[in-house]
């Protein structure tokens, strides 16, 4: 199955992101912990390798720990600056600011000894939508700049931003492709909610997060739902977790869209603990 969507906004977008990009000295691109490669925007990559990247995983905390640091070494190994951040600390935050300083430092060092005038670097910063791109902006300027949203597209336009007497900083909106063609992708974003749950049956995407998690995080089950490792039909698992949760209709019968939201949300959440939904190992055994 193709997932497709494209608001003409995005088109839009990208069209912008081309022209400006020779504006600018570095990109910062946004991908979700949970998702790394799957957050990132193929539509970008060819007109973004361009310039000097840093990728920032973004929401390290709700992300698997040791998975992050695996992506980190997969993203280095391409030749990008990677780093990942939880935004309400402080010294993630910093790392950025510190991050970008030195990715700009060579050029101004260059335009320097031509005897051009000093200036703030400046970069670019582009995400999928939801990536949480307008809150980094607000924790680096420590003020509210951008508008932010749990929805998906809130930043409509572009502007420019500066980041103390560090940097100067384009914002963009999120930008999602036209459509997924690994059906897998479209199901990962989901989850996260990067794209709206109304793109796909909430059943199906739920049902997906507990196939990852019986694989990959099978304790986690076990703890938050008292599930059995031997329980393989996914109907008689939405029962055992609507009754448990009280996701019941007149007669008795579970409401498995209730059931459903009630485990992405859970996960959203972190109640499941950190959990990273693809791993570079992945994308390694599809090559």
């Amino acid at each position: 199955m193709t997932i497709q969507w494209f608001p003409g906004h995005m088109a839009k977008a990208k069209r912008e992101v081309q022209e400006k990009l020779k504006l600018v000295d570095f990109v910062i691109e946004l991908v979700d912990a949970r998702a790394p490669l799957s957050s990132q925007n193929p539509l970008l990559h060819e007109v973004l390798n361009q310039k000097p990247k840093m990728i920032v995983l973004m929401k390290k905390d709700l992300a698997d720990t040791a998975i992050t640091a695996k992506w980190i070494d997969y993203f280095r190994a391409q030749d990008h600056v990677a780093i990942a951040v939880d935004v309400n600390e402080r010294k993630d935050i910093q790392h950025v600011v510190q991050t970008a300083k030195d990715m700009a430092s060579d050029k101004m060092e260059r335009l320097r000894k031509k005897g051009v005038r000093p200036r703030p670097a400046r970069a670019m910063i582009v995400g999928i939508p939801n990536v949480g791109k307008s809150t980094l902006i607000n924790r680096l300027v420590n003020k509210k700049i951008a508008k932010t949203g749990d929805k998906p597209g809130v930043t409509k336009s572009q502007q420019w931003i500066k980041v103390k007497k560090e940097f100067e900083l384009l914002d963009t909106p999120g930008i999602l492709w036209p459509k997924f063609e690994e059906e897998i992708i479209g199901y990962r974003l989901a989850a996260v909610g990067t794209i709206k749950d109304q793109l796909l049956p909430i059943e199906d995407v739920a049902a997906f997060v507990m196939n990852y998690l019986k694989q990959n995080y099978p304790a986690v089950l076990q703890e938050r739902f008292r599930l059995e490792p031997d329980q393989e039909d996914m109907s008689e698992i939405f029962e055992h977790i609507g009754r448990q949760r009280g996701c019941l209709e007149s007669g008795g019968r579970v409401n498995f869209e209730k059931t459903a939201d009630i485990i992405l949300q859970d996960l959203r959440s972190a109640r499941f603990g950190p959990i990273t939904l693809e791993q570079p190992e992945m994308e390694e055994n599809n090559n």
